[in-house]
């Protein structure tokens, strides 16, 4: 088995060595991120002996040579190619520049959210207990203290991850500050946010002042 020879052929079908952006492997594919994509030979890539299948994912060419051949074919293709190995982190990040604004805005996203999915989860769990806890008591199915300290610690809990979130969001502008007041969003209150802010629009199109700007 030409190992060489493999890394050669790879090498030669995703445009040479100025065409890699990086390179790094798993356990069964190699993961390239090439500055073009055009000049990579899926079909030809196929043909290559020991290759199994080619694809794209995450801006990555991955191809997949299998256990125990992929590490033999990537220290053969990087000391052919004159370039570094790069770890499984630095070729998704790699990945990441080439993607355009709208994947951009999409993996931001998702590293924000996807960390806290688990408490958002186990917040509305929670939080359908709790509902179901206060009808079934309100209508005389139950008959449950709503001043006990367990109880009232399960409904804080059952809202503590969508009160954090917007209490961060808040606290992320530089003119919010914290204070103990609690606020109801009514009809009333409604009415005269849309209002305002259809103004400030109207305003801030027309080249005026807005209401309530904080400077």
């Amino acid at each position: 088995m030409d190992y060489r020879k493999t890394a050669q052929d790879i090498l030669d079908h995703v445009g040479g060595s100025k065409n890699i952006v990086s390179a790094a492997h798993c356990a069964t594919r190699l993961r390239l991120v090439i500055a073009d994509n055009t000049k990579a030979d899926k079909t030809a890539l196929e043909n290559v002996d020991e290759v199994k299948g080619v694809f794209e994912a995450s801006g990555q060419l991955q191809i997949i040579l299998g256990t125990g051949t992929v590490n033999k074919v990537f220290d053969e293709f990087i000391a052919i190619a004159g370039i570094t190995a790069s770890t499984k982190a630095e070729a998704k990040e790699a990945a990441a520049e080439k993607q355009n604004w709208f994947m951009k805005a999409i993996k931001l996203l998702g590293d924000i959210f996807v960390p806290i999915i688990p408490a958002i989860v186990a917040s509305g769990f929670l939080m359908g207990i709790m509902n179901a806890l206060d009808f079934m008591n309100s209508n005389g199915f139950l008959h449950i203290s709503t001043t006990s300290s367990i109880y009232v610690f399960a409904t804080l809990f059952s809202n503590i991850a969508y009160t954090f979130l917007q209490i961060q969001r808040l606290l992320s502008f530089p003119n919010v500050t914290m204070t103990s007041h609690q606020g109801f969003f009514t009809v009333e209150a409604l009415t005269n946010i849309a209002e305002t802010t259809l103004e400030n629009a109207k305003a801030f199109m027309d080249g005026d002042e807005m209401k309530n700007l904080v400077h």
